[in-house]
C-alpha cells in the first residue's frame, strides 16, 4: 500500500470549517444584534405610545373631576334655592294665619291689658305685659281659653306693678297655638310627600 499524506487536506477542510464558523457566527450577531434593535424601538414605540395614551386619559380624568366638582357645587345650589322656594312657600301659607291670630288677639284682650312681648315658637306663644288688675289677666285667660286660635292659656308669672294703677299687675302667660284645618292639611301634605 501506498503512503498517502493525508494532513495538509485535512488542514485544509479544518481551516475553511474554521471560516465558515466564524463567518456564520458573525452573521448570527449581526442578525441578533438588529433583532434586537428592533426588539427594542418596538417595545420604546409601545412604551411611548402607551404613555401619551395614559397622559390623555389623565387629562380626560381631570376634566370629568373638574365637571364633577361643578355638578355638586350645581346641585348644593339646587338644594339651596328649593329650600329657599320651600321657606317662601311656607311664609306665604302661614301669612293669612298670622293676620288671624293678630285678629283673634284684638277680640281677645279685654280693656286695660297691654302686652310688651309676644314670642312665638312652634305653636306656643308666650306673652308678657300688664294689666290694671288681676281681674282683667283672669278675664284674658277666658277669652283666650275660649278662642278658636289658642288653648291651654297658663299663667307663669304675676307681680304688683303700679305702672297702670294702683291694683296693676306684670305678669307673663303662655298659650297654645291651634292650627286651622288649612295648616293641618298642609302639615299633612307635607308628611305625605
Amino acid at each position: 500500500m501506498a503512503k498517502i499524506n493525508l494532513l495538509p487536506w485535512r488542514e485544509a477542510y479544518r481551516a475553511e470549517k474554521k471560516k465558515e464558523f466564524i463567518t456564520l457566527m458573525c452573521v448570527m450577531l449581526i442578525v441578533g444584534a438588529l433583532v434586537a434593535f428592533g426588539w427594542d424601538r418596538v417595545v420604546n414605540a409601545q412604551i411611548s405610545n402607551q404613555e401619551s395614551r395614559n397622559q390623555l386619559l389623565k387629562s380626560e380624568i381631570a376634566k370629568l373631576d373638574k365637571q364633577v366638582a361643578e355638578i355638586k357645587e350645581l346641585k348644593k345650589r339646587r338644594q339651596d334655592l328649593l329650600d329657599r322656594m320651600q321657606v317662601i312657600q311656607e311664609l306665604q301659607g302661614n301669612r293669612p294665619e298670622i293676620v288671624k291670630l293678630y285678629d283673634e288677639f284684638v277680640r281677645a284682650i279685654p280693656d286695660g291689658v297691654y302686652f310688651t312681648k309676644m314670642t312665638l315658637k312652634g305653636s306656643r306663644i308666650s306673652l308678657v305685659g300688664y294689666a290694671e288688675s288681676n281681674n282683667r289677666v283672669s278675664a284674658l285667660m277666658r277669652q283666650l281659653d275660649a278662642s278658636y286660635k289658642f288653648s291651654e292659656p297658663n299663667l307663669t308669672k304675676v307681680q304688683a306693678d303700679q305702672t297702670l294703677g294702683e291694683d296693676g299687675s306684670r305678669f307673663e302667660m303662655r298659650a297654645k297655638v291651634i292650627a286651622s284645618p288649612a295648616e293641618d292639611d298642609a302639615a299633612m301634605g307635607k308628611g305625605d310627600a
